[in-house]
């Protein structure tokens, strides 16, 4: 709703700025001199021709000879409503004003013959599209080895592990273990093996081995 009342508002606006307008350039036609149906005729020549310039410039944003003739329209619009609003005796117009309004129709029409037969910028070429093809398969000439073979290498034997090195039991260590090896001897009759002097004192196994072996 609101978009429609907004789109009328902007239509209503640009009818009564191109009434206004027309009616400037007509005036300011009809004061130096140009009568009837020519002082209607020159509002229509100077729309057109800003027109046809801002349709160039919307295809070729770059083009100079474009904006030369859209600007040459728009001075030409804008001098005619500055001129009527009081700043120019249209009772007494100027000669060198008479000159320009005579002198318009065949600047329009060299403008607007150039705007509408000028050729417009070539299209920029596409990228050639990539093959499809896969790339050739260069063969390779295979070497021919010429020189000896050679022999894989024997393994190496492998060198025998060293034994680890006994833990050194504390003489403090040995006795203690000596007590409860009495007592355990005391108790069941067997002398006491590496598991169970191990979980007695709660030594590392292989220490517990070395105590065992200093017992026998």
């Amino acid at each position: 709703m609101f978009r429609s009342i907004r789109i009328d508002a902007v239509l209503i606006q640009a009818v009564i700025a191109g009434a206004l307008s027309f009616a400037h350039l007509h005036d300011l036609a009809e004061a130096a001199g140009q009568s009837g149906w020519k002082a209607w005729a020159y509002p229509v020549s100077v729309d057109l021709l800003l027109v046809a310039a801002w349709r160039r410039l919307r295809g070729a944003r770059r083009d100079r000879s474009a904006w030369t003739w859209f600007v040459i329209a728009l001075v030409a619009s804008l001098g005619a409503n500055v001129a009527t609003a009081g700043l120019l005796d249209l009772a007494n117009v100027p000669a060198w004003l008479r000159i320009l309004v005579a002198g318009w129709p065949a600047l329009a029409f060299l403008g607007g013959t150039l705007l509408v037969h000028q050729p417009a910028e070539p299209a920029p070429a596409p990228a050639p599209a990539a093959s499809a093809d896969p790339a050739p398969v260069i063969d390779r000439p295979e070497v021919a080895d010429e020189g000896p073979e050679i022999a894989p290498a024997e393994p190496v034997p492998a060198l025998p592990e060293a034994p680890a090195p006994s833990p050194v039991v504390p003489p403090a260590l040995v006795d203690h273990a000596r007590k409860v090896a009495t007592e355990h001897r005391t108790r069941t009759g067997t002398d006491i093996d590496t598991a169970t002097l191990r979980a007695r004192l709660g030594i590392p196994e292989d220490l517990a081995g070395a105590i065992v072996a200093q017992l026998a």
